[in-house]
């Protein structure tokens, strides 16, 4: 069997997938190259974070173009198979399929690595095309160039894990330089290239006349005008919806809702603004019923970490705003394979836009979903983060303190805020005790889901805390600067916030008591003041 050239590896691949009890069927992307092939825009790279169907796209495009097996009944069955083109190429071409990801072993250097893809590419065109006499002192690029001169033939270079060596520390800058030059030997300028596809986590290069590679079409997790292939890659609100009733007509017992799926994985979009999940979290909390970080536990996720770390003090203000739920405005960079290093905020950022640890929408920055909330919130009581771990570590504290009315326990904790001067909070406005909120109750998030700014009643209340086990207390909280505690409390009353739950005893989804928490800070005097008082939800009207 070939190790690159038109071999089954792929087609065995697709073919589970395309038999998983959650499977989507993306085969539409083929509809996107059927028109690139052979033309100048036939460099594609498609970038997207870990995680996100990048390998299984690269398995369908090489199952379906492949001449070197039969995977006619495999598509037959998918979306693709409504295409005119649909038979004008189905196992038409050859297909060089290469994950730069499967090293030899040991590996112990870019030679060694580089070396083993090349004889096992050399091996492969020796033997398909021996009437081409080619040897082994023979570059590939010429021997793909004697191939095309003496049958005419061209090939379709479908690359995975393309930016493997600019992730792996075997591997220097001088070696990233080498391999870069290599794919442009292989690939630029060549007419036996029908089509080059890469994909990987990073962009390749900035654009500019002098980048190695820079005849690939790029199509990053940045893009924000560009819709093509942006439904490819990630699951669609419609996708989801589709697996989540396949999921509830099989389970019995369903652990979750759809919108609590929704809350958990998704978080990205599409140019057009159409939601995007993270498809392997979705299928795992299918699977398992069950939901969970399926995603961020894959993979070095103390990336988020070292990113952060890289200046820490530009960012960490940042960050804590965007915990509790805040867009934060950013200028994003082109951070590719070439530019990593990291020097500001806009860099670290960017870092993390492309390895989908933020989303972005008109030129601001958030954090995605309840997944990747979970890893920040980790981040925020690490050591290294300071006085916010210091207030972070105390928020167990202050929801105990909360929920037994000890409102002395609530102030000193609110007033060691001042204790280790939070640059972040300026208490200038609400916005800033918010943020503060989501610092001192950080482990409520384990019992509760906090909503901001949530409808109830007769107005928008700061804070609810809705508790998971509908025994549990729930809490409203209204924040108030220059304002006594009993003025918060009073408009929670007022404004009958309340109600929210009174609505949820009538559907059996609480059975617990119910606080109003006023928190308040007066500017002249520097000092915090809480209340907390019990609400009857009984006799709302």
């Amino acid at each position: 069997m070939a190790y690159y050239l038109n071999n089954n590896v792929c087609y065995e691949s697709y073919k589970y997938i395309a038999q998983m009890e959650f499977f989507v069927d993306k085969s539409e992307i083929l509809e996107e190259l059927f028109p690139v092939l052979n033309t100048e825009n036939r460099f594609i790279c498609i970038t997207r974070p870990r995680r996100f169907g990048k390998t299984a796209a690269a398995n369908l495009i090489a199952s379906f173009f492949s001449r070197g097996y039969d995977s006619r009944e495999l598509f037959s069955g998918l979306k693709i198979k409504k295409s005119p083109d649909f038979e004008e190429h189905i196992n038409k071409h050859n297909v060089i399929f290469i994950d730069f990801s499967k090293t030899p072993y040991p590996c112990e250097d870019y030679n060694t690595y580089m070396s083993a893809i090349v004889k096992k590419l050399m091996k492969d065109l020796a033997e398909q095309y021996p009437q081409c006499g080619i040897t082994e002192t023979d570059t590939p690029w010429d021997a793909l160039e004697m191939i095309r001169g003496k049958t005419g033939e061209r090939f379709i270079f479908v690359m995975d894990e393309w930016d493997f060596v600019f992730h792996d520390n075997t591997f220097s800058g001088n070696d990233q330089f080498k391999f870069l030059r290599f794919l442009q030997n292989l690939l630029k300028s060549q007419a036996y290239v029908e089509m080059a596809y890469m994909t990987g986590i990073l962009p390749i290069a900035k654009y500019s006349s002098g980048s190695p590679l820079n005849m690939f079409n790029e199509y990053t997790m940045a893009d924000t005008g560009i819709a093509r292939f942006s439904t490819c890659f990630g699951f669609t609100d419609r996708e989801v919806m589709e697996l989540y009733e396949k999921y509830s007509a099989k389970i019995e017992n369903t652990r979750f809702t759809f919108q609590e799926l929704k809350i958990w994985y998704d978080g990205y979009q599409t140019a057009e603004g159409e939601s995007v999940y993270n498809p392997r979290s979705v299928n795992r909390a299918l699977s398992e019923n069950h939901l969970g970080t399926y995603w961020s536990s894959t993979g070095p996720y103390d990336e988020i970490f070292f990113y952060i770390n890289h200046n820490l003090h530009e960012v960490k203000e940042d960050i804590v705003r965007m915990v509790a739920g805040e867009w934060i405005e950013v200028c994003i960079k082109n951070f590719t394979a070439e530019t990593m290093e990291l020097h500001s905020r806009e860099d670290i950022f960017s870092a993390m836009l492309v390895y989908g640890m933020l989303t972005h929408k008109d030129g601001k920055i958030a954090i995605p979903n309840k997944e990747l909330m979970l890893k920040y919130e980790e981040v925020l009581q690490r050591r290294e983060m300071g006085y916010i771990a210091k207030l972070a570590k105390r928020s167990q504290e202050m929801l105990q303190a909360t929920l037994c009315g000890d409102v002395r326990t609530m102030e000193d904790i609110l007033s060691l805020a001042h204790d280790t001067e939070v640059p972040i909070l300026n208490y200038n406005s609400e916005a800033d005790l918010g943020a503060l909120v989501n610092l001192i109750y950080l482990s409520a998030r384990d019992n509760y889901r906090m909503e901001r700014e949530d409808r109830a009643g007769k107005g928008f209340a700061d804070f609810i805390f809705y508790s998971y086990d509908p025994c549990d207390t729930a809490l409203i909280l209204e924040l108030k600067v220059d304002a006594a505690p009993e003025t918060a409390l009073e408009q929670i009353q007022e404004k009958k916030y309340a109600l929210r739950f009174k609505d949820l005893i009538g559907d059996n989804k609480t059975s617990g008591k119910v606080f109003a928490v006023a928190l308040t800070y007066d500017r002249s005097t520097k000092k915090h003041s809480c209340a907390v008082r019990e609400l009857d939800i009984c006799n709302l009207q």
